[in-house]
């Protein structure tokens, strides 16, 4: 079975979008995929970027006067750049300036987890679309391993699932429908919390959970009752780290 006909996961398919930007198999996995069509946008964009770099101008080629024989110096055979050699070195100047980008925004330092939960939220809004189709298990289970913690489905129909940094850590992120808009869940096992914390902005609120040795980030619009999520979503976590 082709790659294009076969059922792929977002390892499998990224893998494939990497090695070629235009690559148009696994069209039922995107579709399915919010995260992976992001991450086809990027790759389409850096492959438009590179194409760019390489399209360089020739001028037009003018001969200069040549001197007399008896004045020419033999100099060292200089080895000639091929085209190899140039996409190289294009593809190097823009790889490091989105590396440069990535690396850039990801020091950058939050005056607390409120805030930088806050931050990455505003970083995937793709990840906040209304659906009743549920991710598969398979998915859920890749995300919130059973080495990680147990997560009850029951707690809501979850429509987004995938591995986030937040604070330096790896962790789940998750998207629950609710009765305004999808309500967001980091799982936290490595943040420590004392007590509940409250935050927000002008359209969303959000609050920290303690939870066991670690905590739980839940956000919704201004008008979601979060509070309904927050005993679900909590009974239905068990840190296994």
């Amino acid at each position: 079975m082709s790659a294009g006909n076969q059922i792929m996961n977002c390892e499998d398919y990224r893998q494939a979008v990497a090695a070629e930007p235009s690559f148009d198999g696994g069209a039922g996995h995107l579709a399915d995929c919010s995260s992976c069509q992001e991450y086809r946008k990027e790759m389409l964009a850096l492959d438009r970027k590179l194409g760019l770099a390489m399209a360089i101008a020739v001028p037009k080629l003018v001969m200069p006067e040549l001197p007399d024989i008896e004045n020419v110096v033999a100099l060292p055979r200089r080895q000639r750049i091929t085209t190899p050699a140039w996409f190289a070195m294009a593809a190097t100047v823009v790889l490091a300036a989105v590396l440069g980008v990535r690396m850039f925004s990801s020091s950058i330092e939050y005056d607390s987890l409120a805030d930088e939960v806050l931050a990455h939220l505003q970083h995937e809004p793709y990840a906040l679309r209304v659906t009743d189709e549920a991710v598969p298990d398979a998915r859920l289970e890749a995300v919130v391993p059973a080495t990680v913690a147990r997560f009850d489905r029951n707690a809501g129909l979850i429509t987004y699932a995938q591995s986030c940094v937040i604070n330096g850590n790896e962790v789940p992120h998750l998207v629950i429908q609710g009765e305004r808009g999808p309500v967001t869940i980091l799982l936290m096992p490595d943040e420590r919390s004392t007590e509940a914390v409250s935050f927000g902005n002008a359209t969303t609120k959000g609050v920290i959970l303690p939870v066991g040795s670690g905590s739980i980030a839940i956000l919704g619009e201004r008008d979601e009752q979060l509070e309904k999520f927050e005993q679900s979503v909590v009974k239905s976590v068990m840190w296994s780290t």
